[in-house]
């Protein structure tokens, strides 16, 4: 995990969130349409908050956990600066595989929107979705970030040069196979794992959750900035409409593999 740490303490997650905004208000039209109106939240693997900050807001109590402590301090800094320090219950550094500081059944909603990019693993994967579980009340939700595999594969093909070495088609192929993902160059986004879209609703199933939906949080990604210049062209109403459409097909399953990132929403039995 040390890689993944060392891209994380020099990488800037809340501003790529700000820079790709799609990909937050997509999901935050989902995670506020399932979530109750109040409760405990916990957000794992939160990075620095942005979520986190938004749920505190609307007045739920949140803990938060993240494997960077970095990006645990950033988010304690968020809070303060927001004057919503109140809300939260508790800021963590923590592996989402090993909560060992959180009880069974304390949250009535859990997020994991960051820890299955990175875990490689089968068993790695299978321990976080169980620590998921077990801290989560019986019917309480949960919200699981995916990587698509489909879409790093028309991404590699896209740009080859900035996904070494999936810059030629053998190790294309063998990714699509696996599934994982260590960059060639260091400093870059690795140690990485990316789904078959129809693997995942089965994985949750199969580890005590009950589907309620999976979504594309950023079919947008397909568009570049001369799209999106065209389209801020004309004008802020027409942007609206453009993110509007994007949350209303957001759920559609013959679009999921365009997007960079999926959200599994499912229901603890």
């Amino acid at each position: 995990m040390s890689k993944i740490i060392n891209y994380y303490n020099q990488f800037d997650e809340w501003g790529r969130l700000e820079r790709e905004p799609i990909e937050f208000q997509v999901n935050w039209h989902y995670i506020k349409k399932y979530m109750p109106e109040n409760g405990c939240i916990l957000d794992n693997g939160a990075g620095p908050g942005k979520y986190a900050m938004e749920l505190a807001k609307d007045g739920y109590k949140v803990t938060l956990t993240d494997l960077t402590p970095r990006l645990v301090e950033v988010a304690k800094n968020k809070a303060k600066e927001l004057d919503i320090e109140g809300c939260f219950e508790g800021f963590y550094t923590a592996d989402a595989r090993e909560l060992t500081m959180i009880k069974d059944a304390q949250f009535d909603s859990s997020l994991m929107l960051g820890p299955m990019y990175h875990l490689q693993e089968e068993d790695d994967r299978i321990k976080a979705v169980k620590e998921l579980k077990r801290v989560t009340k019986n019917g309480g939700l949960v919200f699981v970030a995916f990587m698509p595999r489909v879409r790093h594969i028309l991404t590699s093909l896209l740009f080859p040069e900035n996904w070494r070495p999936n810059d030629n088609l053998d190790t294309i192929n063998q990714f699509s196979k696996t599934g994982c993902f260590n960059h060639a160059e260091e400093g870059r986004f690795t140690g990485a794992y990316y789904f078959n879209i129809e693997d995942i609703n089965p994985f949750m199933e199969s580890q005590g959750f009950e589907t309620l939906d999976l979504i594309g949080s950023n079919v947008g990604a397909i568009l570049n900035n001369d799209s999106w210049n065209y389209w801020r062209g004309k004008g802020d109403e027409e942007v609206t409409k453009i993110i509007n459409l994007l949350k209303e097909k957001a759920t559609d399953p013959y679009i999921l593999g365009i997007s960079s990132h999926l959200l599994y929403i499912g229901r603890k039995k």
